[in-house]
């Protein structure tokens, strides 16, 4: 593959086209539309009073999500997963929750429980990251001290802002936030979770065959870096701040 011939024209340091739609759902404290290229997901965010029986009594709070993709969000259709979850759902959604609570102080977020569902509409790759990015944005709207919201604290809890990013050597050159094509045929695939601050959530890469050294991975690593500082500028503006 050519570095200058993506299948969408992009150049290999690029995202795809990203927009964050505030405000998405009426009823849910915070909510967002967001799309990355063709991949489109409703982020929510909902806070409820009291926290795990495990938490009580302790002066912390919870921040929790669950992921689904709906069933043509694909190319052909995906069952329901109704009464058990399979194991990369699960994962996806452990590590969602994780990036969220990296950056929300739980003592300030005091005994209430936020939890975070990303619905997929459309997968066209890097749906993990791009749940984590669009849920950010819903769950701090929803955690913004209002005086129609009771149940949010009364000092913002989120310290910093996280996003996160896939990226992956395709034909041996390194490209950032790939599509599924892409995604399909990369050598090695990799996401990238990481704080605005430049501390990592998560650094996960496979080789599909071939092993890489360090230079690609400090390759693949800087454009991760690089995308996500844009995806937060992207997460700030969509609330305005």
């Amino acid at each position: 593959m050519d570095v200058t011939a993506r299948t969408d024209g992009r150049g290999p340091a690029e995202l795809r086209s990203t927009s964050i739609q505030r405000g998405f759902l009426d009823y849910a404290e915070g909510s967002c539309l967001i799309t990355m290229g063709q991949t489109r997901i409703v982020c929510t965010a909902s806070v409820e009073d009291g926290v795990p029986a495990w938490l009580r009594g302790k002066g912390k709070g919870w921040v929790t999500a669950e992921y689904r993709m709906l069933p043509r969000a694909t190319h052909t259709r995906t069952p329901r997963e109704t009464n058990r979850i399979g194991g990369r759902t699960h994962e996806i959604q452990r590590l969602i929750g994780r990036s969220l609570r990296s950056v929300v102080d739980l003592k300030l977020l005091g005994e209430r429980t936020v939890w975070v569902d990303c619905d997929v509409l459309q997968a066209d790759g890097g749906t993990r990251t791009a749940s984590i990015t669009g849920a950010m944005v819903a769950l701090y709207d929803a955690l913004r001290p209002r005086a129609d919201k009771p149940r949010a604290p009364a000092i913002h809890p989120v310290i910093e802002f996280v996003g996160a990013v896939s990226v992956g050597l395709v034909g041996s050159f390194p490209v950032l936030d790939l599509c599924y094509g892409e995604d399909v045929a990369a050598g090695v695939d990799m996401n990238v979770v990481m704080t605005e601050g430049g501390r990592f959530v998560e650094v996960q890469g496979t080789a599909e065959g071939e092993p890489f050294d360090r230079n690609a991975l400090d390759t693949m690593l800087d454009l991760g870096i690089r995308g996500i500082k844009e995806l937060i500028v992207i997460q700030k503006s969509a609330l305005g701040l």
